[in-house]
């Protein structure tokens, strides 16, 4: 496990478009599907230690972030070639079996992680309802073996956007594995 943490990204950056399967049910997901809407974006894998720690959590606050108008789209963009744990079957067992009520992508290109410049899993990114980004950071500051994933960042980050206030500034950056990219 080799730790990576996410790169700084300029707030109010656009997010870049894509077109990607949901592994749940292989139906298209695109980034126009949200149009007008705030949008949660993590990249994930299925193996990664720190997204392992987080992933019943995450699924929690997507559930209550879509209650709120916050959808949440989750991707993968791990080479499933060297990491089959991270392929598309795989992936789809994970989100049937963790109740995800939001897509979770394959990027099998790898072409919309490097769009995004996610270097990382989990890698978050907060989009405001005209898809400028608002928050890149952790979801709390727990780790693997160190406390249990409570997500006070994200969800701190979502109150404020609901709320209108301004994106906050003083944030951490995403902890977890380097996205297994292809040779």
């Amino acid at each position: 496990m080799v730790l990576t943490k996410s790169t700084n990204l300029t707030l109010g950056s656009t997010a870049p478009d894509f077109t990607l399967p949901d592994t749940r049910d292989n139906q298209s997901v695109a980034l126009s599907d949200y149009t007008g809407k705030p949008l949660l974006i993590v990249f994930m894998c299925n193996h990664c230690p720190y997204v392992v720690h987080l992933v019943d959590e995450l699924a929690e606050l997507a559930h209550q972030f879509a209650d709120d108008g916050i959808a949440t789209i989750t991707i993968s963009s791990n080479d499933s070639a060297n990491y089959p744990q991270d392929g598309p079957e795989k992936m789809g067992e994970l989100a049937r079996a963790k109740n995800f009520g939001f897509p979770y992508c394959f990027d099998e290109t790898q072409e919309v992680a490097q769009a995004y410049s996610a270097v990382c899993t989990p890698d978050i990114f907060l989009f405001d309802q005209s898809h400028g980004l608002y928050y890149h950071g952790q979801f709390d500051d727990s780790r693997p073996g160190a406390g249990a994933a409570h997500g006070a960042d994200l969800k701190a980050a979502g109150q404020a956007l609901l709320a209108g206030k301004p994106a906050p500034t003083n944030t951490h950056p995403s902890v977890g594995c380097s996205i297994k990219w292809k040779a």
